[in-house]
């Protein structure tokens, strides 16, 4: 069994893999953002639709063929714990990209509707 993408060391099953699978839903904002790290990682568009919040959700969705990641790291966070409504995670996600290493370096916008995590935008 291979450990999770998402860097917490677990195995993908009992990591976001339950979460991908809809088992369970990701009960922080930072596990979201864990969780849609690792969906693009693993190509499940249908994971990555299903937790965007309808009103910034796109119609299609291209995961990149060539676009490899290779690692996150969770720089900061507010809010986005059980209690909040909203929260943000600042991230640096590395990958590689037609044999050329890059960095994408954003902070996220949540929300819980319902009492599930949505991805809304970039801050």
């Amino acid at each position: 069994m291979s450990l999770c993408p998402c860097g917490l060391g677990e195995p993908y099953d009992d990591c976001c893999g339950r979460f991908h699978r809809g088992t369970d839903a990701p009960p922080s904002a930072e596990l979201l953002m864990r969780a849609r790290y690792s969906a693009y990682v693993v190509g499940d568009r249908d994971f990555l639709l299903r937790t965007w919040h309808e009103k910034t959700r796109p119609r299609l969705l291209s995961v990149e063929d060539g676009q490899h990641w290779k690692g996150l790291y969770i720089l900061d966070r507010t809010g986005g714990g059980l209690f909040d409504s909203e929260g943000t995670v600042e991230f640096k996600a590395r990958y590689e990209a037609d044999g050329k290493p890059g960095v994408m370096h954003d902070t996220s916008r949540f929300v819980k509707v319902d009492g599930v995590w949505l991805y809304v935008d970039e801050v």
